[in-house]
């Protein structure tokens, strides 16, 4: 990994950290997911920041951003846009919809209907949409960061296991300290938001994307991986664990959270660190339990129970 790389991840960082105050893990995991080409879903009460990150993000990237409030009535077309018939030209026009951005901002997603939850998936797994038989391609750097509410399911639509796997992490920001919350409640947040200032090109995020897989991972790393996926398909308590879909998304995630860290080589330790953002979402347990606090024991049991390589000098 060239020096020059990590540096400007640095400062992409340190950008957002100005603004998102005391969340530094949650500002990486979020980078690490981006760079992966994957999407993010955050489950994570209200009122902790989601938005803001998103915000900040896209200011620093030079990138457009776009919200889209899920609601019970909210149809595909809305998020995708819709063709309408011009009558002087006799032609149809596409006017896109807020899916034609660098990011998005899916607020509240289990809140809609699952044919709008599958309209904005395929998106994100295709990185393009059709609409009357015109294919439409999305941004190159098109990324989602996905909203729900873990404490509220009155008129909610639970995402199947299907969809929820398109998401490369599953990430909460949680409460802040009581130092960073007093910064917040001063205002700081707001006027640091106001002054965030673009620290990285959208062409230079396409560069770090493809630099992603010139992340070297030796054989035994790889295998480890593998054997950390296997695992969470027979341990106790699992009834369905991580796919082989899932399986790649660990390795591309695991390269590119290396980046973040300034290595151009992944270690177990990378794949221990985001295991729980890549498979908390993936596993369902026996009974259908969908406690936290279970599935992050299962999560601690497969990480010990898998044996860490060691490679051997000669």
């Amino acid at each position: 990994m060239r020096e020059e790389q990590f540096q400007q991840l640095q400062r992409l960082t340190n950008e957002i950290e100005k603004v998102v105050i005391g969340k530094r893990e949650v500002i990486q995991m979020t980078l690490t997911a981006m760079l992966a080409g994957g999407h993010v879903l955050f489950e994570d009460i209200p009122g902790v920041g989601k938005t803001v990150l998103v915000k900040t993000l896209a200011k620093a990237i030079q990138g457009q951003f776009s919200r889209v409030q899920f609601t019970p009535d909210l149809q595909p077309s809305d998020i995708s846009g819709v063709s309408i018939y011009n009558e002087q030209s006799g032609q149809f026009e596409f006017r896109p919809g807020p899916i034609f951005t660098t990011i998005l901002l899916a607020d509240e997603i289990n809140r809609t209907a699952p044919r709008t939850q599958a309209a904005l998936l395929e998106a994100m797994s295709e990185g393009h949409v059709t609409i009357d038989n015109h294919t439409y391609a999305l941004d190159q750097n098109f990324f989602v960061l996905a909203t729900q509410n873990p404490i509220e399911y009155e008129g909610t639509f639970a995402l199947p296991e299907a969809q929820l796997d398109r998401f490369l992490f599953r990430l909460a920001i949680g409460y802040p300290v009581l130092e960073d919350e007093l910064l917040l409640m001063n205002g700081q947040q707001e006027r640091a938001l106001a002054d965030v200032r673009p620290v990285l090109t959208t062409t230079e995020l396409s560069q770090l994307k493809q630099a992603v897989d010139d992340v070297y991972t030796d054989e035994l790393v790889t295998r480890y991986a593998l054997d950390l996926v296997r695992a969470s398909r027979v341990f106790p308590g699992v009834r369905l664990g991580v796919s082989p879909r899932g399986g790649i998304a660990f390795m591309k995630g695991a390269r590119a959270y290396a980046m973040i860290q300034g290595r151009d080589y992944v270690t177990p330790e990378d794949l221990q660190k985001i295991l729980p953002a890549v498979f908390s979402h993936r596993l369902i347990l026996q009974g259908g339990s969908v406690s936290q606090a279970q599935t992050a024991e299962v999560l601690r049991g497969i990480i010990q129970q898998v044996a860490v390589p060691v490679k051997k000098r000669k």
